[in-house]
């Protein structure tokens, strides 16, 4: 009988284990299973995929593994942590069914390949912690698990399968032979359904799980949250061998621990789960409002319990009320079954605490007291204002008072107060108007002795007391009290205002806003502390001055230029000196200082260059950031001879850019401080380039004023100052002909040049002259006149120009040009070595030297006109049609003149190779022009200087035929046609009284 007992438990085990019949479905992973039943998918959330493993498919697969078809992970080529998920199909079932699969955790070496999870998700809720889990090695073999999940329809729950690849990352982990059985589990217990618990707040809550099935000593019981935290403190009862109850409690529960829980059992063999049932906590009542007080005597108090508005859960099925005194251990509570309650037999003036307690269902169901009204029994009003307000101790910041002691016949209550008032004014700041700030202090139970603190100082405090209780309020009479002397407070920054100027500042300052009494005076101290300019010693000395209490402004002098001060102000009273107002103000840099006494003369001279000496500058605050040497051209009219200051140029400008934008300045260099260390020679026009400025040469023919300038940079600050050093002449004086007569050798060859010119022109003359004497016959007059003569008889020569005198012209005019050729072809250089002689070759004084003139052609001949009627001629011929006598007048411009000593030695045998020294040439006029314009006059016999007269020949533009008045610095005349030439006449008085002018 018991063999067939044991062979019939047999059967029906390996019936349940292995055989798989009508009532199985699921998925085996072979090739010729039902591709339906494995509805099965890979996790998003995980690192990696399972392998779907078949060894006949890989026939170099590795010894340890087993054969046949299902999911594989190599933990060896997965990265430790990494997880892979399979998730099942949902099942929504209507009754007892089991989850089934087997597993396969293996390595050679005996080490863990990782761990294997089950996770059950229900309704899509969150996956919680895992219902079933192992890990290690668990041989070469596969093993068996069940999840008996007892959540049916219309609920619905995913099984979720994870795999986590181990630390040491060796071995294989797989499953394989998912199967849904339609029967119960046999390792695992199935749980009855899970009813929802209610609590009220504070109390313990036990769920209890009645579970079916067999269940070992080793099996775990859990409590799951379904936000997946876990209790496992459980008590299990066998009811009987097949049939157990597990309790679960969750202790002291409050609002955050209500949520869903479900029932687990784990095993090695399987799981257990059940639904999820609710844990409902409520929270027992208790009033939002104090009860009111409806009416107060001295021995009872009528209150309303004020109950419509409750925290918590009802229903309310009782009310109480709980009193006690203030200062009493015993309270008392007594049952309310009305709206209104009177509390009787109370003491007078005690202060009571009233509170509503409410209950409802359930254990733990009375919630706490409600908000207590604190009332006090009625009192009478206080007899008098307390008395006898004194000050004990004055300060500057403080008041230390005292009163009368109180007493129970003054106060006629236990419960008052006695409050301590004060008031003072202090000045409104900036706006002018004063403010009053008003304060009471509360002072201790039987104090009689009270000190105010962070009183402003030297200030009157009115000081009034105060005894209150509930039914009355006393205060006495208002003493004042003043407080001592203190230091002044700080001046504010802002009120520091100041002028920095060069060697001085103007400071202002405002007295403080706090000055705690009188002020006595102001103490001002002043450093320098930084100084661009490294000649001053920094920091320097510290200077104090004093001011009086009515002096808040001081002018601070002999300061130095771009030199920072650290200023401190401060106040002082009898108690001494306040905070010191600090402020750092630099005074502003001044222009460079020369050391030039009077204008040097230039240590060389070159027709193109010129030497001079340039001194470094001294810098005033801050030190030369550089030095300029500025060349401009110098206008006739504005020639200044003085050394001083003069209008400097800051704006940078290079030689190029003068000349595009017609500037009469330009930078000839720029010099760096480090430079210029001491006094060296400079020479401007050396074809170098300075700092990006080329020195170019400078033009013979023109004159220059040579600045030299120094520029000051600091924060920003800029301060320019210059000086003229030098001024070049458009000639040179002797000194030139003497270097020009050392190259007499190579001046040969050039004169042979010119004869051979002076032929052709001499040819060209004698045509010219032909064919004028063809055209204009004139009388000649034969008999010359002595210049005696010539001064009493030039008004009979009006109408007596003969063509002897033509011919005489032309003959020096043959004689100018030989002399012309010989000079001006000496290599471009100045046409400094011509005679006096004169000469009718036309030439401008600011032409090129070397230039050739025009021959002079005299043209037609007209009546002179005499210096007495020549204003009434000039007005004839402002008149006249196409006549631009006053235009051409006033564009003549300033600086043609150019006065000569009468000397008519040297002006008759002067070489040909210079001009004399008594000549003073102007900017505007060359030299060479006086001598190759010099007129003379026809010889008398007898008087060899008779062809002298002091006049010259100057050329103009060829426009309208018109004439031109210029009235000299010496009396001299000009006349002439501008079709030709002027002719201008030096006055000589004894000889000349009235001029001729022929065209």
């Amino acid at each position: 009988m018991n063999n067939c007992a044991f062979l019939l438990i047999l059967a029906v085990q390996i019936y349940a284990e292995g055989i798989e019949g009508p009532t199985a479905a699921g998925c085996t992973f072979d090739e010729d299973s039902e591709p339906s039943l494995c509805d099965f998918t890979q996790g998003e959330e995980d690192d990696f995929d399972w392998q779907l493993f078949r060894t006949h498919n890989s026939p170099y697969a590795s010894f340890d593994l087993l054969r046949g078809s299902y999911l594989l992970v190599n933990s060896s080529q997965h990265a430790a942590g990494h997880r892979a998920q399979l998730l099942l199909q949902t099942l929504s079932e209507n009754d007892t069914h089991c989850v089934q699969f087997s597993y396969f955790l293996y390595s050679r070496d005996g080490h863990s390949p990782g761990a294997l999870r089950a996770y059950v998700r229900v309704n899509g809720g969150p996956l919680g912690s895992p219902v079933w889990n192992t890990s290690g090695s668990h041989g070469r073999q596969w093993h068996q698990v069940e999840l008996a999940v007892s959540t049916f329809w219309p609920n619905e729950y995913q099984v979720l399968i994870e795999s986590t690849v181990s630390r040491e990352r060796q071995g294989y982990i797989a499953i394989d032979d998912i199967m849904l059985l339609t029967y119960p589990c046999y390792k695992a217990p199935h749980f009855s359904r899970l009813g929802d618990e209610e609590v009220n707040a504070g109390q313990n809550a036990t769920f209890q799980c009645v579970a079916s099935g067999r269940a070992s000593e080793a099996e775990k019981f859990l409590l799951e949250r379904h936000s997946g935290d876990v209790t496992s403190t459980a008590l299990v009862k066998h009811l009987s061998h097949r049939r157990f109850v597990a309790s679960l409690h969750v202790d002291s529960v409050q609002c955050n621990n209500q949520d869903l829980y479900r029932c687990v059992t784990q095993s090695s063999r399987g799981s257990g789960v059940s639904n999820f049932a609710e844990l409902i906590v409520k929270v027992p009542p208790s009033p939002i409002a104090p009860p009111q007080l409806l009416r107060a005597g001295s021995t009872y108090l009528i209150i309303q319990l004020n109950t419509n508005s409750i925290l918590g859960d009802g229903p309310i099925i009782r009310k109480e009320i709980e009193y006690r005194a203030s200062q009493s251990p015993w309270s008392e509570v007594h049952g309310v079954n009305m709206v209104t309650y009177k509390l009787w037999h109370l003491d007078p003036d005690t202060e009571y605490h009233i509170s509503v307690l409410l209950t409802r269902p359930g254990e733990g169901g009375t919630g706490p007291p409600g908000p207590p009204l604190v009332s006090r029994t009625k009192c009478a009003e206080p007899t008098r204002a307390l008395q006898s307000l004194t000050a004990s101790e004055i300060q500057s910041r403080q008041l230390t008072l005292q009163w009368e002691t109180l007493a129970y016949n003054l106060t006629r209550c236990h419960t008052y107060s006695v409050s301590l008032c004060y008031r003072y004014a202090t000045s409104g700041g900036g706006s002018g108007h004063n403010t009053t700030v008003r304060e009471c202090l509360a002072v201790e139970h039987n104090a009689s002795r009270f000190t105010l603190r962070d009183l402003p100082a030297y200030h009157s405090i009115q000081v009034r007391l105060a005894l209150a209780n509930p039914e009355g309020k006393k205060e006495g009479r208002e003493v004042t009290f003043q407080t001592e002397e203190d230091i002044p407070g700080g001046i504010t920054p802002e009120s520091l205002t100041f002028t920095p100027l060069e060697d001085m500042i103007f400071l202002k300052w405002e007295e403080p806003v706090e000055p705690n009494g009188l002020i006595t005076q102001y103490e001002i101290s002043y450093q320098s502390i930084e100084s661009s300019d490294p000649g001053i010693n920094v920091p320097g000395p510290r200077r104090t001055v004093s001011k009086l209490r009515n002096e808040t402004y001081h002018m601070f002098s002999n300061l130095h230029p771009g030199t920072t001060y650290l200023i401190s102000v401060r106040a002082r009273t009898t108690k001494g000196f306040g905070q010191t107002a600090l402020t750092e103000i630099t005074t502003n840099i001044s222009a460079p200082m020369f050391d030039y006494g009077d204008m040097l003369s230039p240590l060389s001279e070159t027709e193109s260059t010129i030497t001079v000496l340039l001194r470094p500058a001294l810098g005033r605050g801050s030190p030369i950031s550089t030095y300029q040497i500025v060349v401009k051209e110098e206008s006739g009219w504005k020639v200044k001879r003085e050394l001083g200051v003069q209008d400097c140029y800051p704006l940078p400008m290079s030689h190029g850019e003068a000349q595009a934008r017609g500037t009469p300045h330009y930078y000839t260099a720029e010099l760096l401080p480090s430079s210029l260390p001491e006094a060296s020679p400079f020479t401007v026009g050396d074809n170098h380039t300075y700092n990006g400025y080329w020195n170019t040469p400078l033009d013979p023919r023109k004159s220059y004023l040579v600045y030299f300038q120094a520029m000051s940079n600091f924060r920003g600050e800029s301060r320019i100052n210059c000086i003229r050093i030098a001024r070049k002449a458009a000639c040179k004086d002797h000194r030139r002909a003497l270097e020009v007569s050392q190259h007499s050798a190579e001046m040969g060859l050039i004169l042979g040049v010119c004869a051979g010119g002076l032929v052709v022109l001499i040819l060209l003359l004698g045509v010219i002259i032909i064919i004028i004497r063809k055209g204009k016959p004139v009388n000649i007059n034969k008999t010359p006149i002595t210049y005696r003569q010539e001064k009493s008889h030039m008004g009979s020569m009006e109408h007596s120009f003969t063509d002897q005198s033509t011919l005489q012209e032309d003959e020096r005019v043959a004689l100018s040009a030989a002399r012309m050729a010989h000079t001006c072809s000496m290599r471009g250089e100045q046409c400094s070595s011509v005679n006096e002689s004169s000469s009718l070759l036309g030439g401008s004084s600011r032409r090129q030297c070397g230039r050739k003139g025009s021959p002079y052609h005299t043209g037609q001949l007209h009546p002179a006109v005499r210096v007495a009627d020549l204003l009434q001629h000039i007005n004839q011929m402002k008149t006249a049609e196409g006549y631009g006598f006053k235009q051409e007048y006033e564009s003549f411009f300033d600086g043609w003149d150019c006065t000569k000593k009468k000397d008519k030695t040297k002006g008759r045998h002067d070489t040909l190779m210079g001009c004399k020294s008594s000549w003073t040439c102007q900017p505007s006029w060359d030299e060479c022009t006086d001598n190759r314009h010099r007129v003379k006059l026809h010889p008398l016999f007898g008087d060899p200087n008779s062809d002298y007269i002091n006049a010259k020949y100057i050329d103009v533009s060829l426009s309208s035929p018109s004439f031109l008045l210029r009235i000299l610095s010496n009396h001299s005349v000009i006349l002439g046609n501008t079709s030709s030439h002027y002719l201008s006449l030096f006055e000589k008085p004894q000889s000349i009284s009235r001029y001729f002018v022929s065209p």
